[in-house]
C-alpha cells in the first residue's frame, strides 16, 4: 500500500507533507470552495467508481466563480489530476475525494481581490457518513440555513459551513443524529449536509433552490429513480416545518450521506417509525448505481483500474 499522497501546489505529494501556512488567507478567512465526490468500492468486480465526476468538477468551477475564485487549471485538467491522485493512492476501499480552490495569499485583510488562487486535492477512506439502514432521527435546528443574500448558497464556500456544523453539533448535543435546517422565511431548506425531500401520496416533493438549497447532484439522481423507476410524482415547492411530521416517508441525500431514510423528527415518528419502503428501493438502486453494477447509469461512472 503506497503512503497517502496528495496534490498541492502543482504537484503530487505525500500527504503528511502537504502543509500550508498559517497565515493563508483561506484558513484565517474561509475563503475557499470545495467538493465532496466519493469513490466507491466493489469488491466483487475489484473496481473502483466514482459517480458523475464531470458535474463534481463543473460544480466547483461554478461555484469558484461565484466566489471570485480563479482556477489554474481546467475541468479537464482537473478531471485528469483527480484520477491520477486516486491510482496513486491505489485505495481498494470507499474513499472521500475533496478537491479545493481557495485565496492563498499569505496576507491579513478582509477581500477577495488581489489575491492568489490554489487548487488541492486530498483523499480519506469513507465509511457511512448517516446509518443509511436504521434510518436517522433528526431535531429542527435553532439554527437558520444561511440566505443566498448573505453567502451565496449554490457554492460550496469553506467558511458558509461554520453555519451548518453549529446546527449539526446542536443536535448531536440534544441527541439526534442530524439536523433540518430551516431558511430565513421559517421554511425546510436542508440537513447540515444533505438535501432532504418528502414523500405523501406517490409524489415526492423536495425544496425550491429558493430555499437556500444546494444545488445537489445526489438529490438529481434520486428524483430520476423515483420518476423513472417508481413512477413516482415530482414536484419541487416550499414545504413547511409541519408537513414532515405527516409526510409518509422523508429522506436525506448526498455523496456523503447517500440516500437516507428519517425515521422520527422532533422526536414524532415518520410513519411508522421504520425506513419506508420507497426510500429503501430508492436506497437500494442508487447503491447499484453508484458501485456499476446498474448499467443503464455506466455513463456516469469513472472505473479506476484498468
Amino acid at each position: 500500500m503506497p503512503k497517502p499522497t496528495a496534490f498541492l501546489n502543482g504537484e503530487f505529494t505525500e500527504l503528511e507533507n502537504a502543509k500550508i501556512s498559517i497565515v493563508t488567507h483561506a484558513f484565517n478567512y474561509g475563503t475557499g470552495v470545495f467538493e465532496g465526490i466519493r469513490g466507491n468500492w466493489n469488491k466483487k468486480k475489484n473496481q473502483l467508481y466514482i459517480y458523475k465526476l464531470e458535474e463534481h468538477i463543473s460544480r466547483i468551477m461554478k461555484s469558484a466563480k461565484i466566489m471570485r475564485l480563479e482556477s489554474k487549471y481546467t475541468e479537464e485538467k482537473m478531471l485528469d489530476i483527480i484520477i491520477d491522485l486516486v491510482k496513486k493512492n491505489d485505495y481498494k476501499e470507499d474513499i472521500y475525494i475533496r478537491p479545493i480552490i481557495y485565496k492563498s495569499s499569505e496576507v491579513v485583510g478582509l477581500r477577495m481581490h488581489d489575491l492568489d488562487d490554489e487548487f488541492l486535492v486530498y483523499i480519506v477512506p469513507f465509511g457511512d457518513y448517516l446509518d443509511p439502514s436504521k434510518g436517522i432521527n433528526c431535531g429542527t435546528s435553532s439554527f437558520r440555513r444561511i440566505d443566498d443574500s448573505m453567502i451565496p448558497v449554490r457554492a460550496k464556500v469553506t467558511g458558509l459551513y461554520v453555519n451548518n456544523s453549529m446546527a449539526k453539533t446542536e443536535a448531536y448535543l440534544n441527541g439526534y443524529d442530524e439536523a433540518i435546517m430551516l431558511n430565513m422565511d421559517g421554511h425546510v431548506s436542508e440537513g447540515t449536509g444533505e438535501n432532504i425531500a418528502i414523500i405523501k401520496d406517490q409524489t415526492i416533493i423536495s425544496p425550491t433552490v429558493s430555499d437556500n438549497i444546494l444545488e445537489g447532484i445526489t438529490l438529481e439522481t434520486a428524483l430520476d429513480i423515483a420518476d423513472k423507476n417508481l413512477n413516482l410524482n415530482i414536484e419541487r415547492r416550499t414545504i413547511d416545518r409541519s408537513e414532515l411530521y405527516i409526510a409518509d416517508e422523508v429522506l436525506m441525500t448526498g455523496t456523503a450521506a447517500h440516500i437516507t431514510p428519517v425515521v422520527s423528527i422532533d422526536k414524532i415518528n415518520i410513519g411508522n417509525g421504520q425506513p419506508g419502503t420507497i426510500t429503501k428501493t430508492m436506497q437500494e438502486k442508487y447503491f447499484s448505481i453508484i458501485k456499476g453494477e446498474d448499467d443503464s447509469y455506466s455513463n456516469d461512472l469513472t472505473k479506476i483500474y484498468s
